[in-house]
C-alpha cells in the first residue's frame, strides 16, 4: 500500500442513500480472492444493462467521471453485508475516498484496511458537495479535514491507528512486522522473569 497523506481530486456524485455492499459489488462477483479487476464490476447493476453495455445515464460512465478519486455518496453508505470486496472494487476503480454523512461501521473498517478513506462530514458540507459534482476537493489525513473549492474546510473523524497506517503505507500486519525487534525484546525480557 502506498502512503496516503493528501488527496486532491474532482468529485463524482452518486446521490443515493442506503447504498449497500451488494449494490457496490453484486454477489456474483464475490467468487474471486484477487482485488485486481473488481473495479469493472463496481455498481455493475447500475452501470450496465442486461446485455453488459454501459448505461449512458449512470454517472461513472460519463467522461467527466474519469480520473475522479473522490466519490460523494448519499447517507448510510456501505450498509448491508460485510463483504470486503466493496472497498476492493472502489479502490480498483481508482477511488481513494468516499464522502458521506454516515458510513456503515463494517464498511468503514474494511475501507480503512484497504487504503480507502471514509470521510464523514456534516450535512451542510455534504449538501454543498452533492450540489457540485466535479468540484475539486482536498482531503488531508494529516489535518483530518476536507477543503471545498471555496476554501471552506470541514473536519472528519478517523481512527488514529488507521490514519497512521494509511499515512505510512502499511497495513496492520506490516505494522506488526515493523515492530518485530521490540516484540522479540519483550519476549526475551518476559522469559527472564
Amino acid at each position: 500500500m502506498e502512503p496516503l497523506r493528501t488527496i486532491v481530486s474532482r468529485t463524482v456524485v452518486v446521490q443515493r442513500e442506503n447504498v449497500d455492499t451488494d449494490q457496490i459489488i453484486p454477489a456474483r462477483f464475490l467468487k474471486v480472492t484477487d482485488k485486481q479487476g473488481l473495479g469493472k464490476a463496481l455498481f455493475s447493476d447500475w452501470r450496465y444493462d442486461e446485455a453488459g453495455a454501459p448505461r449512458a445515464d449512470f454517472v461513472l460512465n460519463r467522461p467527466e467521471a474519469q480520473g475522479c478519486r473522490v466519490l460523494v455518496a448519499g447517507d448510510n453508505f456501505g450498509c448491508g453485508s460485510s463483504r470486503e470486496h466493496a472497498p476492493w472494487a472502489l479502490v480498483d476503480a481508482g477511488f481513494q475516498a468516499v464522502v458521506s454523512t454516515s458510513v456503515a461501521d463494517i464498511f468503514r473498517n474494511n475501507a480503512l484496511k484497504n487504503g480507502l478513506v471514509p470521510v464523514v462530514v456534516d450535512r451542510a458540507t455534504h449538501a454543498k458537495l452533492l450540489a457540485s459534482p466535479g468540484a475539486e476537493v482536498t482531503i488531508s489525513l494529516e489535518d483530518r479535514a476536507i477543503t471545498l473549492p471555496g476554501g471552506e474546510t470541514a473536519a472528519f473523524p478517523i481512527d488514529a491507528f488507521a490514519r497512521y497506517c494509511l499515512m505510512n503505507g502499511v497495513d496492520e500486519l506490516g505494522y506488526l512486522l515493523g515492530e518485530a525487534a521490540a516484540i522479540a525484546a519483550f519476549e526475551r525480557a518476559r522469559g527472564e522473569r
